[in-house]
């Protein structure tokens, strides 16, 4: 991380506090709303003739592949399975636990790769492939010279939504209302992705290959194959492996271990489920809708996760009160029983949550789905039953725990002991972990010149020219991502001075890529998605000069057929506009996020700067989490006890991350024993799963999923909080810019410098301008803050900042709210101002446009010296006049200079003294919900209240000694309560959620301790409202002692004559908004 990037980073514990200036006129207009955003179309927007799938076959045929890979697949429910066919007679059937012998000829020894070669051959062979490497820099680029570029391994895009997450839910509760859409949830298991594409395309983690990441996945898929079919496990293994290559299909699984570092809970197993399945064909990747993923996992009996559908207004609105309710306490088990009652369909996982993860629940993933998804999905679970598994009681070999503790010498000497024990029907070739032909996997790096090449040749098919569109895009837009490529050993017995293959990696280093990648695919609709875990292969080749004509006459065909109609049909899904079918949001919960984010994540701030500064990190998370204030003030407690519990006992010698649950498990799980709301607050510990005797060995420090960086660095998707952010005295502020130049930001610092007191406390300031220092700007920052911790700095520079032309200008003042907790605007044009003149308006418009055509063909290039540089020099010379013409007006709107700095100066003192409060930034709210209620307002009470009086004399006179009237500052009729009707009961009242609702009055009930009016509750647009209580009640006074619950016990009191009931005739209505407290 660069040292700029260090000091924005929203943990660190010196504050940093963003002072936005004024940009200038024309960025105004520069940050317009963009065109739609085309997304890809989701599987099932056209019917094509169904297809069959069969056992022992291919679901079509590889000539057939190829000819619809642009075809969008058909729904789900026209998928037939044709019965499978007999199993094949001969030694083949046998199982063989622990040899995994796969053919006749194949004994218990044979678990090495299948094609062994002679040492006499092995060595010629690398010496000729040795020879090949070192020519292949000097291959030559020309006008013979062509691509082709087959994506091997995706998981889905990675969509951010534009709206935050309560505007997301919103929309996806209207488009279920206006049956547009189902919306659909699915368990987040707390583990890897692993990808796999058959054991020609390869085993695949998030960002490599051919380590032990991939290895595990391999063994853990084949001993799945294990425990579903038996005794037929290998034969279905090499039958798996082919359909894979034919068909040219990948899967991505979630890979949940415990060999591979901790994260919220050590499984109890190890073990995977599908969470997609990919068509790659020759065009756009293709995605499985959820019944088509039920349908395939359920033939080859593999792990499905636990879905559920929601396709109406009332359970897409109670699933989203139930995670409310659940967010702070939520374990798997009340979870799963929550939604199970308020879903339309759930499918139940084939590997369940508790039994082979644990309680301890990552999250949910909601997103929207077509409409269909409903009959489609019981239609697959009638044609498609729960298959049996034949080998749950077999001897299954050695498990991965026992073949990592057995194997501790090093990661290859793992990564070997796992390969061979999978078996060769499963994994029989070894080359992208071990190399090939005496060459190991080191050798298969290739050189850089790998990516230009391949942009520059011919591209073959559309595939490839859509592959080098993007990859050309990205890196004209200096996007932040690799494409690292290495040597494809499969492919080396085809390899020759004129035929070369890769494998590249489409690596993503930082989440805003994907953001800017969708800003730039609202500009252009027919870019293809930027995917998560993107492994391409790539044959660079020359060809004959007939040959290179055909294929240049073939390409341009191809590519004139496909651009008018495969694009044009992709812009909408079953009606769905785009950005609403890819609209998802992550709900992740506390009881796992304490865990990872406020523990794990934190290690390195405690150990490193000290508990003060821990502190300060997870009280920021909890902030942004925007955590209810109970569950902030147990977790501190908790996390303090924490802090000192592992210093004492480490010292000054960090935790390993990988490892952290040996010690926090067992703090956790004493912790919880001390009470029940600790129990709560934990969620579930204990039965920790011990792995210090067979965690995989890693050769380096490698995060391969990635959520060690990203949840320390980046805040969950719904932070909001209007508390007070009070600055500690002994930390310092940095004030800077995230602004573009000559925006008076030296001229302002030298006035704030110059202001007698400094912002009011004793804190040192200073400023450093950024033309006066020499080096790495940031880095000096850095210096200056370690020799003077407490010092308020001014960083007279524009600070790096992401991309922003895409944004309004109040989604980026939000972004900076949310990632640093303030933000200080100068004023510049007065309120009350006159519009600007249409000349002026017309020569901005003018320069936009100019500069929208130079950015499409050179990117982020001065825009004086691109191919639009005559005009733009014209241009500007246009600009100075029309603006040096219109000064008087231009002055005139502005504020004067020293009332900007009079403003600022009062904004920096606020914040410095503690007394700002962050905004709502339209970000969602949550926190534990207990129950929900219809509130009434204590007005309307008491102006009933009096009218009761005025016919009762003791009623007047109850009033009068209790002072109900002074006292009464809320009331509310109790619907249902979390903890007495459960989490289902409360959520369903979630499609009610801020209506009005008319409350009957019909008497009022009082003893010398309590007072409470009878309710009956009216409808809300024509559905009746029920309460969950006996007997609905507004409880409106209790007397010192006596807790509210107690008056539920009135009427009983009142039929034995120990409580006074007076009617009210005729009944008087109020209405109250119902909501969730």
């Amino acid at each position: 991380m660069s040292p700029a990037s260090c000091l924005l980073s929203p943990h660190a514990p010196r504050r940093i506090l963003p002072l936005l200036l004024p940009l200038r006129l024309a960025s105004s207009s520069a940050a317009a709303s963009a065109p739609t955003l085309a997304m890809p179309p989701r599987r099932g927007s056209t019917k094509p003739p169904p297809r069959k799938w069969k056992a022992s076959d291919a679901s079509f045929s590889s000539s057939s592949a190829s000819a619809s890979a642009y075809e969008v697949a058909e729904p789900v429910g026209k998928m037939t399975l044709a019965p499978e066919a007999p199993p094949r007679a001969g030694a083949a059937q046998l199982w063989v636990p622990r040899g995994y012998a796969t053919s006749p000829v194949d004994g218990p020894a044979s678990t090495s790769t299948s094609a062994a070669v002679t040492a006499e051959q092995s060595g010629a062979a690398a010496g000729k492939l040795s020879s090949l490497f070192k020519t292949a820099p000097h291959f030559e680029v020309d006008n013979s010279t062509f691509t082709e570029a087959q994506i091997r391994a995706t998981f889905y895009p990675k969509f951010e939504n534009e709206k935050s997450d309560q505007e997301t839910r919103t929309r996806m509760i209207e488009m279920v209302s206006h049956g547009l859409a189902n919306l659909e949830v699915t368990l987040k298991h707390s583990g890897s992705l692993f990808m796999y594409a058959g054991h020609h395309g390869g085993a695949y983690a998030k960002n490599s290959f051919g380590n032990v990441y991939t290895a595990v996945g391999v063994f853990v898929l084949g001993r799945l194959f294990r425990e579903a079919w038996g005794k037929e496990a290998p034969k279905m293994q090499e039958e798996f492996n082919d359909f894979l290559e034919r068909n040219r299909i990948s899967i991505s699984m979630e890979l949940v271990t415990a060999v591979l570092g901790d994260h919220g809970q050590r499984p109890k197993d190890d073990y995977a489920v599908v969470t997609a399945v990919t068509e790659l064909g020759r065009g756009k990747p293709k995605f499985y809708s959820t019944p088509e993923v039920i349908a395939f996992c359920r033939k080859w009996r593999l792990p499905t996760n636990h879905i559920w559908l929601f396709s109406t207004r009332k359970s897409a609105s109670s699933f989203f009160a139930a995670y409310d309710a659940l967010c702070e306490e939520g374990t798997a088990t009340p979870v799963c029983k929550a939604l199970d009652e308020i879903a339309d369909i759930s499918v139940p996982g084939s590997k369940d949550h508790v039994e082979v993860q644990g309680e301890i629940l990552e999250g949910l993933v909601a997103r929207i789905v077509t409409r269909e998804s409903s009959a489609q999905m019981e239609e697959v679970l009638r044609n498609f039953p729960q298959p049996p598994v034949d080998g749950v009681d077999s001897d299954l070999g050695l498990s991965l725990r026992e073949i990592c503790a057995a194997n501790r010498s090093d990661e290859k000497q793992q990564i070997k002991a796992l390969l061979e024990n999978v078996g060769a029907s499963m994994c029989p070739d070894h080359s992208d972990w071990f190399g090939n032909s005496g060459l190991d996997a080191q050798s298969r790096n290739a050189d850089k010149s790998v990516v230009t090449k391949f942009l520059q040749a011919h591209p073959t098919d559309y595939a490839t020219k859509k592959l080098q569109e993007m990859i050309r895009l990205m890196k004209q837009r200096h996007f932040s991502a690799a494409f690292k490529c290495y040597w494809n050993y499969r492919k080396i017995d085809s390899l020759s001075n004129d035929n070369l293959y890769y494998k590249m990696v489409i690596h993503v280093h930082n989440d805003s890529v994907f953001r800017r990648y969708q800003q730039e695919m609202r500009k252009n609709q027919g870019l293809w998605p930027l995917y998560r875990g993107f492994f391409v292969d790539v044959n660079l080749f020359k060809a004959t000069n007939k040959k290179a004509a055909e294929l240049a006459k073939d390409g341009d065909a191809l590519l004139k057929n496909i651009n008018g109609a495969l694009d044009s049909n992709s812009l909408a899904v079953d009606g769905l506009a785009d950005e609403d079918s890819n609209l998802m949001v992550k709900l992740k919960f506390l009881t796992y996020k304490l865990r990872t984010f406020l523990i794990r994540n934190g290690l390195s701030t405690l150990f490193k700067d000290g508990p003060s500064a821990y502190r300060t990190y997870y009280l920021r998370q909890m902030k942004n989490w925007g955590t209810s204030p109970s569950k902030q003030k147990e977790l501190s407690k908790m996390l303090d006890e924490w802090a000192v519990y592992i210093r004492r006992k480490y010292g000054n010698k960090p935790l390993s991350s990988s490892t952290y649950l040996s010690e926090a498990e067992p703090f956790l799980e004493q912790y919880a024993k001390r009470s029940p709301s600790n129990q709560a607050l934990i969620g579930a510990a204990g039965n920790l799963v011990q792995t210090e005797n067979f965690l995989a060995i890693l050769d380096a420090e490698r995060d391969e999923e990635g959520d060690l960086r990203a949840e320390h660095g980046a805040a969950p998707s719904s932070p909001t909080s209007t508390s007070v952010d009070v600055v500690p005295k002994t930390e310092g502020l940095i004030v800077f810019f995230p602004g573009i130049p000559g925006c008076a930001k030296s001229a302002l610092c030298k006035e704030i410098l110059n202001t007698p007191g400094g912002l009011g406390d004793n804190r040192p300031l200073h400023s450093l301008m950024g033309d006066l220092i020499k080096g790495r700007y940031w880095q000096k920052v850095a210096d200056e803050r370690k020799k003077k911790p407490a010092r308020i700095t001014l960083a007279d520079k524009n600070a790096p900042n992401e991309e922003v032309w895409g944004q309004s200008r109040r989604e980026f003042e939000n972004e900076l709210y949310e990632r640093f907790g303030s933000l200080v605007k100068m004023p510049l044009l007065k309120p009350d101002r006159a519009p600007l003149p249409g000349t002026v308006k017309a020569v901005l418009d003018e320069g936009i446009s100019l500069f929208r055509l130079h950015q499409s063909r050179h990117g982020r290039a001065e825009p004086s010296k691109g191919s639009y540089a005559k005009e733009w020099a014209q241009w500007e010379q246009r600009l100075r006049a029309t603006l040096f013409g219109h000064a008087e007006h231009l002055n005139s709107i502005q504020v004067p200079f020293e009332f900007a700095v009079k403003e600022v100066l009062e904004q920096l003192k606020a914040i410095a003294k503690g007394d700002f409060k962050m905004p709502d930034t339209g970000k969602r709210k949550f926190g534990n919900i207990i129950f929900v209620a219809v509130r009434l307002t204590p007005a309307d009470i008491v102006g009933l209240l009096r009218k009761v009086s005025e016919k009762d004399t003791a009623v007047s006179t109850f009033l009068n000694e209790t002072k109900l009237e002074d006292s009464l500052t809320k009331a509310h009729v109790t619907l249902a309560h979390k903890r007495g009707h459960g989490v289902a009961a409360v959520a369903s009242y979630g499609v009610y959620q801020h209506q009005e609702v008319p409350v009957s009055f019909t008497a009022l009930y009082y003893t010398d301790k309590m007072a409470a009016l009878e309710a009956q509750l009216g409808a809300v647009n024509g559905e009746q409202i029920n309460s969950r209580n006996e007997w609905p009640h507004a409880t409106l006074w209790t007397a010192p002692g006596v807790t509210p619950k107690e008056a539920n016990s009135l009427p009983q009191l009142a039929s034995e004559g120990k409580a006074t009931r007076v009617p009210i005739e005729p009944p008087i209505t109020i209405s109250g908004v119902l909501d969730f407290y």
